[in-house]
């Protein structure tokens, strides 16, 4: 069976979604289609949206977060007088024949690592930065998703308003590209991130450097990681027991960690690790006086002073900054989303998370691309600056066979690369844990609430009038 062809006629380019040629720059057709036959998505019959057409619809959503679907597909299509706009259900039920297959299979074809040797900040000695750690996304309140996902627990007032999905990030610090993600619904014995880190740890090189928070601690972690060759350094507890089994010259030490107690007390199974003790004078910082605990696989003090492990540990924050990009700004709340997300249906879910996944590379690797003939830290590029940039820009690109496009592609990325952050370092500052608002005093949505059962009468014929 053989891909049919679009009923929609091309535009000038070639293309049926004719203002979406700047995401060809980065993802690239070919990719598009490949990934389609080897998913055997194929379109038996002509048809308006086949599964290519939509596929773009899709990425286009991953950048295009606050339009409606039926809008992205305007904003993807010049006009044409006379030409009806698919249907929003039409759309809908085209993104759920794609399914979440060809998406997922682009994303690990499409997303790699940016940073180079020449990339500032993304490599400390020899050793890539990478980060791993987990996020929370409210999801749609239809009973496929709290039936797939569930909901969190809020003890006697009862559980979530929203069912909820854990995600899971391996990052690239230096360029905050999210190298690979897992993604679990928050109930069940396997949602915890312990539980899921393991399915990010093939993307792991022996040439990186992990950096983990504390909750992501145990023995047999660590040792699946040493064992793949990868360097880490993390928080521990400060509880953790580490016997000091040889003192170095910076003020760190060697000690073993173990799987249980017992084996600590007969000395069998421990792995050598380095312990970095340090606290902060600082009375305005969160942890002043607070005894911090770090556990790194290496060991050479002379080659890693633990006063720039300390620091570099702080690397670990890159990957919350870039939840906050791909939350807060590439798809902020509005009024028209109450959840994260706008699926309605588990695998709308997933293939939405891989479809902003994908378009958040896409910024990134047009930063990246910009500051690297100026010798800038990707860093120091506005994220919301840029992504702003691409959605301006994105319906003016030329076709990329055409003469004119390398020069107005070197202006997008003049233009990028002007929108800089702090030129020389971030802005010294904390942010404490706390919400502005607590508690409502509305009563709690519990389950006799949901779904609303429709109406039996209307508004005049429940009106009574009172003498």
């Amino acid at each position: 069976m053989h891909q049919e062809r679009c009923s929609l006629p091309a535009g000038e380019a070639g293309r049926v979604l004719d203002r979406l040629l700047l995401l060809e720059q980065v993802i690239g057709p070919e990719f598009v289609r490949q990934v389609l036959e080897e998913t055997a998505c194929f379109d038996a019959r002509h048809c308006r949206l086949t599964r290519e057409v939509i596929f773009w619809v899709v990425l286009a959503m991953g950048i295009l977060t606050d339009l409606p679907i039926r809008q992205v597909f305007k904003y993807a299509r010049r006009l044409r007088p006379g030409e009806a706009t698919p249907h929003r259900s039409s759309l809908c039920l085209a993104r759920q024949r794609l399914g979440l297959a060809p998406v997922r299979r682009l994303f690990e074809r499409v997303v790699r690592l940016l940073a180079t040797s020449q990339t500032p900040g993304a490599f400390y000695k020899d050793w890539r930065l990478m980060a791993l750690d987990g996020t929370v996304y409210n999801v749609p309140d239809s009973p496929a998703n709290a039936a797939a996902f569930g909901r969190s627990s809020a003890g006697p007032r009862g559980d979530g308003a929203f069912p909820q999905v854990r995600k899971l990030s391996l990052v690239e610090t230096g360029t905050h590209v999210e190298v690979a993600f897992v993604v679990k619904g928050i109930k069940g014995p396997d949602s915890g991130e312990q539980r899921l880190a393991p399915g990010l740890f093939r993307h792991l090189r022996p040439d990186m450097l992990l950096l983990w928070d504390r909750g992501f601690f145990s023995y047999g972690l660590w040792k699946r990681i040493v064992t793949q060759g990868c360097q880490l350094l993390a928080r521990v507890s400060n509880r953790l027991v580490l016997r000091p089994i040889q003192s170095l010259a910076d003020g760190s030490y060697l000690a073993k960690i173990y799987p249980c107690e017992s084996e600590r007390n007969r000395d069998r199974q421990g792995l050598v690790v380095r312990v970095i003790r340090y606290t902060l004078n600082d009375p305005q910082r969160v942890g002043y006086r607070e005894e911090h605990v770090l556990l790194t696989t290496l060991v050479d003090a002379l080659r890693y002073p633990a006063a720039e492990l300390a620091l570099l540990y702080h690397e670990r924050w890159e990957i919350e900054l870039v939840y906050d990009e791909q939350k807060t700004h590439q798809n902020p709340w509005r009024v028209t989303k109450s959840a994260d997300l706008r699926s309605q249906t588990p695998l709308g879910v997933l293939q939405e998370l891989y479809a902003l996944s994908i378009g958040h590379f896409v910024v990134r690797s047009v930063m990246a691309e910009a500051a690297a003939p100026a010798g800038l830290d990707p860093d120091r590029l506005s994220f919301v600056g840029c992504l702003q940039i691409l959605r301006c820009r994105l319906p003016e690109c030329p076709d990329p066979a055409s003469t004119s496009f390398g020069v107005w592609y070197q202006g997008l990325l003049e233009e990028v690369r002007r929108e800089r952050t702090d030129d020389a370092v971030r802005r010294n500052r904390i942010n404490p844990r706390v919400v502005k608002v607590k508690m409502s005093n509305f009563k709690k949505k519990r389950p006799e609430h949901r779904p609303v059962p429709p109406l039996k009468k209307t508004f005049a014929e429940s009106v009574v009038m009172l003498c």
